[in-house]
């Protein structure tokens, strides 16, 4: 039986909607091999953020090595790094694997539960009586089903490292950087863990800007998809008029349909570009200057002898590290707003079929009021 208070939290939240039927996934026969592969995913994450710490540590033996020209450690440390790459291929081949598997059985699961509710009763008959955002259910079982299921997997996977990643490195710059005694204006005094500071402080600035600069993306992407289907919804009806032998005239109207949805496409085109210009000034500037900083912070010790070159550059290696996994944000908010906008209109597909289910069950209620109004 329908809920009708359901369907109007759902009515409010498209997202939520989306997930309350896509997170039956993790129920019934499929269970097993979501949770399974979930299972793989989270053991191959840990198992890589291993490798990454013990390669972070051989950075810093490396290194010292070269600096005490001690020949026996270099050649000692270069076997290793052969295995720690091999390995860490290893990992990064079965992580793909374990997330294109995990992508692909989503993905058939969702777009199966969309096709039966689109062919339910004959909705496909219905659903293209509504206007704008409904007229594309084709586009929405194919593509935005796609997105919204591929992007989410890659998104909590990088989000578990990156969490991980800063829990681990964050320790190691506090271990290797220790505390730094600053004079300013005749005052003295020491900043404990100053590399753990300097790595919040730097990812909280380019973040905070990229959210500045990027808070119109979500937005810009969810018109840049909805005009992308109504363009394949109106070369579709193109074809369709074409086939029945329509007079040139109605012929001529149909075409500047579908050169005025062409124009839509490109001016949302022409604006998401402008979003992504913007927001690559932070990404990649981040993306040459975070090396630089770690390095640059290291100096002090460095001269002062309290640091080897090696923890020079273990250090650094770990403040990239830390940016990296604070920045998860700054790298994959494209993408998150792209999934977020998917998600979304697929979610008004099912609020959609929710109202038509509500429409077929509301005579048979009626029905049943005048039966027991009679009795």
């Amino acid at each position: 039986m329908f809920d009708a208070s359901l369907l109007q939290v759902a009515r409010r939240q498209p997202l939520r909607r989306f997930w309350r039927s896509a997170r039956h996934f993790w129920h019934g026969p499929t269970a097993r091999l979501a949770w399974g592969l979930i299972a793989a995913l989270v053991v191959i994450t840990v198992l890589q953020l291993v490798v990454q710490y013990r390669l972070n540590v051989w950075n810093r033996d490396f290194f010292n090595a070269l600096e005490f020209r001690n020949g026996a450690e270099i050649w000692h440390q270069t076997h290793l790094l052969a295995l720690f790459a091999a390995v860490s291929i290893g990992l990064a081949v079965t992580a793909v694997w374990g997330r294109m598997t995990f992508q692909r059985a989503w993905r058939e699961w969702v777009s199966r539960h969309l096709i039966d509710s689109w062919l339910e009763d004959g909705r496909y008959l219905h659903i293209e009586l509504g206007n704008g955002e409904h007229q594309n259910t084709e586009y929405r079982i194919t593509e935005d089903a796609r997105l919204a299921t591929d992007a989410p997997i890659d998104l909590v996977v990088g989000l578990l490292s990156s969490v991980l990643t800063a829990g681990t490195f964050v320790v190691v710059l506090g271990h290797v950087g220790g505390a730094l005694d600053v004079s300013l204006l005749g005052t003295d005094f020491t900043i404990p863990g100053y590399l753990v500071v300097a790595a919040m402080a730097y990812a909280l600035l380019t973040t905070g800007t990229l959210m500045i600069v990027g808070r119109h993306m979500i937005g810009v992407i969810e018109s840049k998809n909805q005009a992308e289907a109504e363009l394949k919804y109106a070369v579709a009806h193109l074809r369709e008029r074409a086939t029945r032998r329509m007079s040139p005239g109605d012929l001529e109207g149909a075409t500047s349909e579908v050169g005025s949805a062409l124009g839509d496409v490109v001016r949302e085109w022409r604006r998401l570009a402008g979003q992504y210009m913007r927001t690559t000034y932070v990404s990649h500037g981040n993306t040459l200057l975070a090396p630089l900083v770690g390095l640059i912070l290291c100096v002090p010790h460095y001269v002062q002898g309290t640091m080897l070159l090696g923890d020079v550059t273990q250090a650094a290696a770990a403040f990239v590290a830390v940016q990296g996994a604070f920045n998860w944000l700054i790298d994959n908010f494209p993408r998150l707003a792209e999934c977020l906008s998917s998600a979304n209109r697929v979610g008004n597909l099912l609020l959609a079929f929710d109202r038509l289910e509500s429409a077929d069950e509301e005579p048979d209620l009626s029905a049943d009021r005048k039966r027991v109004a009679t009795s």
